[in-house]
């Protein structure tokens, strides 16, 4: 049956986590996941994984490669609920148990092309002096239960939390049958951040 008249749109990412800059840290690695809306369903590739342990060495940049590659498939009938990467960066402290230096996220591009994306990573703050205290004699800081929260919206407003790091990601996006359902992606513009039309789809 051809799909003169498709009922799904397709968004292929490929890309990769490239790499992260916190200053303070080495030997980290990163978690990656994809948050999306009830409407979309991966196709092939991969919606979660771990990169290597990288170091900085011993070059004077505080950069972290990590070079570590995306790639998945969705099928979706309905823009809203666009998919985001998550991000959660850990490493040792100095006890050598590891804990959370970072969460970030960021919606995949909207636009077909190459995209490079740097994340604002942050971290989850104890409320108060004795938890503080606490958290730093037994080696663990405040971390999410789950990651993808960092997605969401809601209950995010009472945490407190402080920015660290950044880590930066690369996107090559291609679309399928989204202008043949209604949906205007705009121009494949490299250097701009990208939008679906003047709006972001609700997440």
């Amino acid at each position: 049956m051809s799909a003169v008249n498709p009922s799904v749109f397709l968004l292929t990412v490929n890309g990769q986590i490239e790499g992260a800059n916190f200053p303070d840290y080495d030997e980290l690695y990163c978690k990656y996941c994809f948050v999306y809306g009830h409407d979309w369903a991966p196709t092939s590739g991969l919606e979660e994984g771990i990169t290597q342990i990288t170091c900085k060495g011993s070059q004077t940049s505080h950069t972290l490669i990590w070079n570590f590659p995306l790639e998945i498939t969705f099928k979706s009938t309905n823009p809203s609920g666009w998919p985001q990467l998550v991000l959660s960066v850990y490493g040792p402290d100095v006890f050598g148990n590891d804990v959370v230096r970072g969460y970030g996220a960021t919606h995949v591009p909207f636009s077909p092309g190459q995209h490079t994306r740097t994340l604002p990573m942050f971290v989850p703050e104890p409320t108060w002096r004795l938890q503080k205290f606490t958290s730093w004699l037994l080696g663990r800081r405040p971390e999410y239960t789950d990651p993808k929260v960092v997605a969401q919206g809601e209950g995010r407003e009472v945490t407190r939390v402080r920015s660290q790091g950044f880590v930066t990601a690369s996107f090559h996006i291609m679309t399928k049958d989204m202008k043949k359902l209604g949906y205007d992606t705009g121009p494949t513009n490299t250097h701009s951040h990208a939008s679906l039309s003047s709006e972001e789809p609700a997440s």
